[in-house]
């Protein structure tokens, strides 16, 4: 049973606060109905066996959490999790063991569009469109959360493009992005399109790459220590172009084309004259058109098989506005010991009924539990999916 909690000083929290597509696996209904079938508890409440995956692997019902986004792993395996339409940041703890949420907290409420949530020190830290706040020492209470500490509210206010992934990098500082606030456009202000990185109390902001249009995924590699993300391509240019992006930064300062040049070798229909695409750094994979890659993990547990080992797995919410629907599964890229791509391939789909053109959810973050699992986030069915492998 779920139980969903709330904070008891809450009225506190309110006061304060295109290109070559993957390999395909082998191996419907609309909001109205989702949120009827979430009424009840189990899987059943979720047509899951619709997912598919390879063989010996498994999905299942994790938590039920409203708007579920981005995800954040605290040190008592309490999952933080983030809502973009929402306005509130849930908790939600697996009381024994079971890797099963038990009891699901509401930590704030009232927020603009808290999207990111990262974890250091035994404190959240919660990004709104143009805030960034601290929760310290979190899991002392869930049920009664401290005030937030507001470290940073100097980020853009518009809400296009607003919305924020952040996490803390192995230099310990925290990565805020800010995206694009437009569709495409070249921004008077070099914050926008940019990804930043601020000290743990919001102080000393830096960009550290640019040219990016809107980032809501981003993760290091387990060797090297570089930053790789997640990109979504421009709209208005057709269906199946410009291709979305996954990317490297290498150093501080690149330039990844946006708004002049798109998939690396594509000149933008209105910018593109101005510079040419040799000018800035090419994704290491681009990814299906409109697909929206948004959460991107590189898998490091053991309970999947070896070869899944240093895979970058990336959830692919969906596209909005084209024709036939892309997107709408988890995807893997494989790389090779120098960091360039092998392999796009599909990992799980099935949210996506292609024949109706009706789906059931949309994945969003993924987030790796100590046993080796892979929680999947679904903003769409308002739940919380677990992977698991069995053999």
């Amino acid at each position: 049973m779920i139980i969903l909690k709330k904070p008891f000083p809450l009225f506190l929290s309110v006061l304060m606060l295109y290109c070559s597509p993957p390999k395909e696996t082998t191996g419907s209904a609309d909001s109205n109905k989702i949120e009827t079938m979430l009424k009840d508890d189990g899987d059943a409440a979720l047509p899951l066996e619709r997912i598919k995956l390879p063989e010996g692997f498994k999905i299942a019902l994790y938590a039920k959490v409203p708007h579920a986004r981005s995800m954040a792993l605290g040190t008592s395996g309490v999952v933080y999790v983030g809502a973009r339409k929402g306005e509130t940041v849930h908790a939600v703890r697996d009381n024994n063991g079971d890797y099963k949420g038990d009891e699901v907290f509401e930590i704030a409420k009232g927020l603009n569009s808290p999207n990111g949530v990262a974890f250091k020190d035994g404190d959240l830290y919660v990004a709104e469109i143009s805030r960034i706040s601290k929760y310290e020492n979190i899991e002392k209470d869930l049920s009664n959360p401290p005030t937030a500490l507001v470290i940073n509210d100097d980020y853009p206010t518009e809400g296009h493009h607003g919305w924020k992934y952040i996490a803390f990098g192995p230099d310990g500082k925290l990565y805020v992005p800010v995206g694009a606030p437009c569709n495409i456009c070249e921004p008077e202000k070099e914050i926008y399109a940019s990804i930043t990185r601020i000290n743990p109390d919001g102080s000393g902001r830096e960009i550290v790459a640019r040219g990016v249009r809107n980032t809501v995924g981003f993760t290091w590699h387990p060797q090297t220590g570089e930053m790789w993300f997640t990109d979504n391509g421009r709209d208005n240019m057709g269906d199946d172009m410009p291709p979305c992006e996954l990317n490297r930064l290498t150093e501080a300062g690149q330039h990844f084309g946006y708004p002049y040049c798109h998939g690396g070798d594509i000149q933008d229909d209105e910018f593109g004259d101005k510079f040419p695409c040799n000018d800035f750094v090419k994704p290491v994979q681009n990814l299906g058109a409109h697909v929206a890659p948004l959460g991107a993990k590189f898998y490091q547990g053991d309970m999947f098989p070896a070869e899944y080992k240093n895979k970058i797995f990336i959830a692919e919410h969906g596209s909005w506005n084209r024709k036939a629907k892309s997107g709408y599964r988890i995807t893997m890229v494989t790389l090779d010991e120098q960091g360039q791509a092998l392999d796009y391939e599909v990992f799980a789909e099935g949210w996506l009924d292609h024949d109706s053109q009706v789906n059931f959810g949309r994945p969003v973050d993924l987030l790796e539990l100590p046993d080796g699992s892979l929680l999947v986030s679904d903003d769409y069915a308002g739940v919380i999916y677990r992977i698991t492998y069995t053999g």
